[in-house]
């Protein structure tokens, strides 16, 4: 034990010591529940990707308004004719006496010309434009409702991998623990056997069990920093950073929540969907059927598709337009002089078109957009049946892990007390090393297998809150499930 005691000071110190040869501290990052989820939303690179595709979306949106709001154009351009062109009409044309076979040149034009105008035209019914501007709108809802998929999927990351972190820091504490009681009880043994009292195999067998916990404890260790470079990465933050960890699972009190200090609190508030072990399986699954993210953007590509299939058979009505248009053309010879010598026009109209027959590429595009929808249908119905089976999974395994919690509890104030009898029979003579072994083995199960009740409490309460489509997408959501920031 001293051997191990001492490598990892070495290590400690080699790792703490700066260039200059000055040991220095490191100084880790605080980071409790609350920060690592606001860390998350605010570096996402997922959620960047989803705002990018909801901006495309709403220009989309802008793009389809332009095929029903007027299209205004204004024109103008200047001819300068160096040489100008001519015709050659029949001399006749000019002179009646003329040879009707004779031709005379005649210029058409002058040596500058310019003009300019306006055209308006404003459709007053094309249903294709006027559905397709529905289509835009649904289809901006989706991005919307994807976006706010994507933040819950980011929080619910960052929950999964900060429980992750805190049942390894956990695992680590029982570990690290059991070795110091192994330890004691081995120095014990050791004096015990040195005085005639003890076996020289009760001290081999309790040196075997430190080595094996010393091995465990080591791999825990590493599991430790693994899951701390995971919850990084989840924060969007780079894996080397050292951090620590507030909150411990094994401290957590679920019976009486104001025992618990401020990180713990936080712990269980913010792992979503409060008190669900006490709601009744029929409410969860009206609150999925109306917040469920994945629900909510099958619904929208339903409607959606449902509009491209109103869009194809808009081609079959007729479009309606009314358009007019403002002409001023000029022409003149020598210098220019603008629009001294002009002339304007003006018309306005009503244009129809009327489709008859293009092929059956219109009946094919009809039929391709009912198939669309059937197959948007069917997916949104599977997706409803699994959405309540993954609701009713996730709320038995609530109240199951919240009740085996309880008894959990229960179970490592009896197992304390078993050691401690255990200890001071083996001290007194009137016990075995064998009564101390399982002791704390059932001492150190029993701990671990609390905390181990209280993260399977708070990560199925977050898998709920996700799957009920009520985990928080923003900021402001994120402060309404934990208003106490003292």
């Amino acid at each position: 034990m001293k051997r191990v005691r001492t490598m990892f000071m070495g290590v400690a110190i080699l790792g703490t010591v700066a260039p200059n040869g000055v040991a220095q501290e490191p100084q880790a990052e605080v980071f409790s529940l609350r920060r690592s989820i606001e860390t998350a939303l605010g570096n996402s690179e997922d959620l960047l990707v989803a705002e990018a595709a909801l901006r495309v979306a709403n220009q989309q949106v802008r793009e389809a308004w332009g095929s029903v709001l007027p299209d205004i154009r204004f024109s103008a351009s200047y001819t300068r004719n160096f040489k100008v062109p001519v015709a050659f009409l029949p001399a006749i044309f000019l002179d009646p006496n003329a040879n009707p076979n004779d031709v005379i040149p005649v210029r058409f034009g002058a040596d500058n010309a310019w003009s300019a105008g306006i055209a308006v035209s404003q459709p007053l019914f094309e249903a294709q434009a006027f559905i397709g501007l529905g289509a835009a709108g649904r289809f901006r809802n989706i991005e919307e409702e994807r976006y706010r998929g994507t933040a819950q999927q980011v929080v619910s990351a960052v929950r999964q991998a900060y429980f992750n972190a805190l049942l390894a820091v956990e695992d680590l504490r029982r570990l690290t623990e059991s070795v110091e009681r192994i330890t004691e009880t081995l120095e014990e043994t050791r004096a015990m056997n040195r005085a005639g009292l003890g076996s020289s195999y009760d001290v081999l067998r309790f040196e075997v069990q430190l080595a094996n916990q010393q091995a465990q404890a080591t791999r825990a260790a590493n599991v430790v920093e693994e899951t701390r470079r995971l919850l990084l990465v989840e924060l969007g933050m780079d894996p080397t950073t050292s951090v620590e960890l507030v909150g411990r699972l094994n401290e957590v009190d679920l019976d009486d929540l104001a025992a618990n200090d401020r990180h713990n609190r936080e712990l269980v508030a913010l792992a979503g969907a409060a008190g669900a072990e006490n709601t009744d399986a029929e409410e969860l699954l009206a609150v999925a059927d109306r917040f469920r993210t994945d629900l909510r953007q099958l619904r929208g590509n339903v409607d959606l598709d449902e509009a491209r299939l109103a869009v194809e058979r808009a081609d079959f009505y007729p479009t309606l337009s009314l358009f007019s248009n403002w002409n001023m053309q000029a022409q003149e010879n020598g210098s220019p002089s603008f629009f001294e010598n002009s002339a304007t026009s003006a018309i306005a109209g009503l244009s129809v078109e009327v489709p008859i027959f293009v092929g059956f590429s219109r009946f094919a595009r009809v039929e391709q957009a009912k198939a669309t929808v059937q197959q948007a249908e069917a997916r949104l119905a599977r997706a409803e049946r699994s959405a309540v089976q993954q609701v009713r999974t996730l709320h038995d395994n609530v109240v199951e892990a919240r009740e085996r919690a309880t008894s959990q509890r229960a179970a490592v104030a009896q197992a304390q007390r078993g050691f401690e009898i255990a200890t001071a029979e083996y001290r007194a003579g009137i016990g075995s090393q064998l009564q101390v072994t399982d002791a704390e083995l059932a001492l150190r199960t029993s701990e671990f297998n609390y905390a181990q009740a209280v993260y399977d409490y708070l990560t199925a309460r977050s898998l709920l809150d996700l799957a009920l489509g009520t985990a928080p997408a923003e900021l402001s959501e994120l402060g309404q499930q934990f208003g106490d920031r003292q």
